[in-house]
């Protein structure tokens, strides 16, 4: 199922035309005849990921050698077509802000969809049954999202002025969505290539708890920061700078005292929770954390360029970051083994800062005085909580390095 929700995840990034955000940023954003237009484009590109289920399901099967994987993707692929007719009130509650009921909707989802599938593994005990679950929850998140806003029916439209507003916003939301998805990829495909397929799994048990904080910020930042800026496009540039730079200011406080426990204490959760053999884990997990720095920095910002349809700045800096690993990790693992790899890896948010800065300040937004400030901060909460544990007897977290020195 891992292998196939990557294939399907990596579909939909390379499909992503930006609806959504055209939703929440566009003054059109509650016209009917604009939000059942990128409703209907939401249905043909649900239709149109499953086709791409179906065609790339063979070959795939063929490649890993796996016949399972011939029915596999198309079955779970139904989930693209049934979340295509997901009404347009999800957008529509993040553009009012309203994201308690959202909040409510994907955590009832999760908690019924782990609930089915551990019903349903229990009494078959085969990989059908987190086929089935996962197509339920699907269907009754949609089924459940046509009802959060009475206001907000949606129809089949096609209105041209709404359809170029939509993809001059998308376009380059398309660019930035494959830069993406290849530059999450790369890390995986190069350790696999250069290094031990044991050392990639390690490394993956890592990445997994690093990217925790990286998941929860984009959450907050796709539900709050853009819909807030989209609502005050109309100010003048310095006064809406402040406005965010008051609302980020929490983030960045919050993110860098998870940034620095997780440094601090995350060697320990790697050996408390998982086999020996995974042990090298717990000096790559600290290095790792460290280097999402960066990508705190911007990410807490860079809904600001999608709320002013700078969708290009994003795109760049996704392909900056793409070319960085490209040029960096091959060279690094072949001539400075894992270690170099991993910090090569950890670190590969810093083109993506730079391009993203630099946007920022060709559109007047930009508060360097603020990320030095976040970042002292994260530094000194690292020095402390690495000095307390240092005088306990407790070692640094990144002590399982001298192994490869």
């Amino acid at each position: 199922m891992a292998l196939v929700n990557t294939f399907i995840q990596g579909l939909i990034l390379f499909s992503d035309i930006g609806i959504k955000p055209s939703i929440i940023r566009s003054p059109r954003g509650d016209d009917p005849t604009f939000f059942n237009t990128a409703w209907t484009l939401q249905v043909i590109r649900g239709f149109g990921l499953w086709i791409g289920c179906c065609l790339i399901a063979w070959p795939v099967s063929q490649f890993y050698d796996n016949e399972q994987l011939v029915w596999l993707l198309p079955t779970v692929g139904l989930t693209t077509i049934i979340s295509g007719f997901n009404s347009t009130s999800l957008p529509t509650l993040n553009r009012k802000l309203e994201i308690g009921k959202i909040t409510v909707l994907d955590l009832g989802i999760q908690i019924l969809a782990l609930s089915i599938m551990i019903i349903l593994a229990y009494f078959y005990r085969s990989i059908g049954a987190l086929v089935v679950g996962s197509l339920v929850s699907v269907f009754i998140k949609m089924a459940i999202s046509h009802r959060l806003e009475p206001t907000i029916s949606n129809r089949f439209a096609w209105d041209k002025e709404a359809l170029k507003e939509i993809i001059s916003i998308g376009r380059w939301i398309f660019i930035a969505t494959a830069m993406t998805f290849l530059a999450q990829q790369t890390d995986k495909i190069m350790l696999g290539k250069f290094t031990l397929l044991e050392i990639l799994g390690v490394y993956t048990v890592a990445f997994t708890i690093a990217n925790i904080p990286q998941q929860v910020l984009r959450k907050v930042s796709q539900q709050i920061m853009m819909p807030l800026v989209s609502q005050k496009l109309h100010l003048p540039r310095a006064t809406l700078l402040a406005k965010i730079v008051g609302k980020r200011q929490l983030l960045l406080m919050l993110m860098a005292v998870m940034i620095s426990v997780l440094f601090c204490t995350g060697d320990f959760i790697i050996l408390q929770l998982y086999d020996s053999i995974y042990n090298d884990a717990a000096w790559i997990l600290p290095i790792l954390v460290l280097g999402l720095w960066p990508l705190i920095l911007s990410v807490t910002m860079d809904k600001a360029l999608y709320a002013l349809g700078k969708t290009i700045y994003p795109a760049v800096a996704n392909f900056c970051k793409f070319f960085y690993m490209l040029l960096l990790l091959p060279s690094v693992l072949i001539n400075l083994g894992i270690i170099g790899g991993i910090v090569v890896i950890a670190f590969n948010d810093i083109p993506y800062y730079i391009a993203i800065s630099y946007g920022l300040w060709q559109e007047k937004l930009i508060d360097i005085t603020q990320d030095i400030q976040a970042t002292s901060l994260m530094i000194g909460l690292i020095f402390l909580g690495t000095a307390v544990r240092y005088l306990l007897g407790l070692g640094i977290s990144i002590d399982g390095i001298r192994a490869y020195l």
